[in-house]
């Protein structure tokens, strides 16, 4: 075989690795990319459950009693500039009311809003205690008043405008203000974020809900948690549904549920009433 026969094979087959060699790598740069891709979904639609940060609601500080809608919205706005994580309803006397804060104990309640009332951001105050809220008060036999209260909570919100967080192109709308609030005042604290809360709760299929329950939805692009609402029964939920927009019922089954549900948790076991 002369030299020039030799130096062309060699050539040949140089060239046909380094193809080789190409097209493996851009098979292996294609499958990760996709499963990158996939996986992103999965952990954000079906994230490990973490129930250490559900507790159960300490002392609470409560302020106001307004005949006027608009004045509690206000009060609220005015404690969430300063991440009170503030919210108003409706009380049982049917004047509206403001509570914020979680705390251990009395004292440092009472210190807190002594502060806040100093400055002026705050005037008469009252602290909640825990053993008035209902999962301290359910039997030991069951949870369905509980789950019950729950449910009756949610919705004395029904037809209020949801002021308590706001909207941003990045988080969307704040949703999870209505189950935070609805959830503390029975008793439980759950975290401040849809996502947050989803990760926190008790896996639950969607043919074992049970009322007071929530129920999670995937967002436009469905590749993150981004709503959330209290299942009451009969395939219906409490939410609150956007900007501007008022707090309503509406239907799992619909079009645009069914096809946005990321599935729903429980935050109530009989763990929760020790």
């Amino acid at each position: 075989m002369s030299n020039v026969d030799h130096f062309n094979r060699q050539n040949i087959w140089v060239t046909f690795m380094r193809r080789l060699i190409s097209t493996v790598l851009a098979i292996l740069i294609f499958l990760f990319i996709s499963c990158s891709k996939n996986s992103s979904v999965v952990l954000e639609a079906s994230p490990p459950s973490d129930m250490t940060t559900v507790s159960r609601t300490g002392f609470v500080i409560q302020v106001g009693a307004f005949r006027k809608l608009d004045n509690a919205v206000r009060l609220t706005l005015s404690l969430n500039e300063k991440n009170l994580d503030a919210y108003y309803f409706k009380h049982e006397s049917g004047l509206y009311k403001v509570r914020f804060g979680n705390y251990l104990s009395r004292p440092p309640a009472q210190e807190n809003a002594e502060r806040l009332k100093q400055a002026g951001y705050i005037q008469e105050y009252y602290v909640v205690s825990p053993e008035t809220f209902a999962i301290s008060q359910s039997p030991p036999s069951g949870l369905d008043s509980v789950r019950l209260e729950i449910v009756t909570r949610a919705q004395s919100f029904l037809g209020l405008p949801y002021k308590w967080g706001g909207y941003t192109p990045e988080k969307g709308f704040d949703c999870s203000g209505l189950t935070m609030a609805v959830y503390d005042l029975v008793g439980l604290h759950l975290p401040r974020t849809s996502l947050a809360q989803f990760r926190s709760g008790t896996p639950v299929s969607k043919d074992n809900l049970d009322r007071g329950d929530l129920v999670f939805f995937l967002g436009q692009n469905k590749n993150r948690i981004s709503h959330v609402g209290i299942y009451t029964g009969d395939g219906k939920f409490i939410h609150a549904p956007g900007k501007n927009k008022i707090i309503q019922v509406d239907s799992l089954s619909s079009q645009y549920f069914r096809n946005r549900f990321a599935g729903a948790r429980t935050y109530l076991s009989p763990d929760s009433q020790d």
